[in-house]
Order: C-alpha cells, then sequence, then structure tokens
C-alpha cells in the first residue's frame, strides 16, 4: 500500500496503519454515501432527475421538500425540489468507485470535515461510466458525502437508550481519512 497522493508525510502514513494493525477497531469504515441532486423546482423535471438517480445508483430515490418559501426563486415552502439516495455497504462502495471516475480519484484535502467526513461533486451526471446523454433530462449535478465512522460509533451516540458523547480519541481525523480512502479506493488528494 503506498502512500502517494496524500498530502502526508510517510512517516505519518505508516504511524496511522500500524496504529490499525495494532487495534483493530479503530480502523474506521464508510459507514454510508449520501447522493444528492438539487434543482430548486419541482415538476417534470425533478422526476426526469428521480429517474436519473435511481439508475445511477440503483436505489429507489427520495423527494426532499423546500423548508421555507423564497419568493425570489419561485420555491414555496413545503414543494419537492430535490432527490437523494443513502447507500450502504456494497452499493456505497460500487456508487463510489463510478463516482470517483468521474471526477478523477481527485478529491481537494479541503473537502474533509472535522469529523473525517468527506463531500464532493460531480458538475455533469454524464461523466459518470454508462450514463448516456438523454435530451430530455439535460445535465444534472450532484453532490456527494461520504460519511466515515469507526466501528461502535452508533453503539454510543445513536441508541436510543444511555446515549453518550464520542470522546475526542475515538473520532475520526482528517489523516485517517485520506489513508482509509486512498488506501480503500485509490483517492489521491490535492
Amino acid at each position: 500500500m503506498s502512500a502517494q497522493g496524500l498530502p502526508l508525510p510517510p512517516e505519518k502514513v505508516a504511524e496511522i496503519l500500524e496504529d490499525w494493525k495494532q487495534h483493530p477497531m479503530k480502523k474506521p469504515r464508510i459507514t454510508k454515501v449520501t447522493v444528492n441532486i438539487s434543482l430548486g423546482e419541482s415538476g417534470e423535471r425533478l422526476l426526469r432527475a428521480a429517474q436519473v438517480l435511481e439508475e445511477i445508483t440503483g436505489q429507489k430515490p427520495v423527494f426532499r421538500k423546500a423548508k421555507r418559501t423564497i419568493r425570489a426563486f419561485g420555491v414555496r415552502k413545503g414543494e419537492n425540489i430535490a432527490v437523494m439516495v443513502t447507500l450502504r455497504r456494497e452499493r456505497a462502495i460500487e456508487f463510489l468507485k463510478k463516482a470517483l471516475e468521474a471526477v478523477g480519484y481527485r478529491i481537494k484535502a479541503s473537502s474533509i470535515d472535522e469529523h473525517g467526513n468527506v463531500s464532493f461533486g460531480i458538475e455533469e451526471h454524464i461523466l459518470i461510466p454508462g450514463v448516456k446523454y438523454d435530451p430530455r433530462v439535460g445535465i444534472l449535478g450532484m453532490d456527494v458525502a461520504i460519511t466515515i465512522q469507526r466501528p461502535g460509533h452508533r453503539i454510543v451516540e445513536r441508541r436510543k437508550q444511555r446515549r453518550r458523547r464520542i470522546p475526542r480519541r475515538h473520532r475520526v481525523t482528517r489523516e485517517e481519512t485520506m489513508v482509509l480512502l486512498n488506501q480503500l479506493l485509490g483517492v489521491q488528494f490535492v
């Protein structure tokens, strides 16, 4: 496993990999991938966007409603303005391989937040391999958000009873996210 494409010193990468080898429960994993297409309008174009998203991900999308009325954009509260899909496990990895190919396996290092989650955009959906241009749909952009967590995160923070805060030592760092995505999918960070 090489550390090419990482803006980290090789010693830091080796330290992270050694830590994961000694403590397997510290190795983070991709929990979910969320794909969103937001148009800001409802109607026929949004339905076609939903069809495109279903075709790309292989899963039925959910419509998202506007939270408030914005007259300047012609948006009313409660109106469907976007579609999204949440992918988990193998489907998430399969989609990520296609989506990362569309961006050339390169992501900005600034796209990683302080909890180790990554977000990037695809300007044109036709860049994804296997998707053909349809003049009725046009060209759509989409946002992809990757949620990365350590094993046991849900047990502590998301369960119904006796919730706790995740201690800092159990949170995923930016460096660990870079190493994980580079190892798993060959992502380079610029």
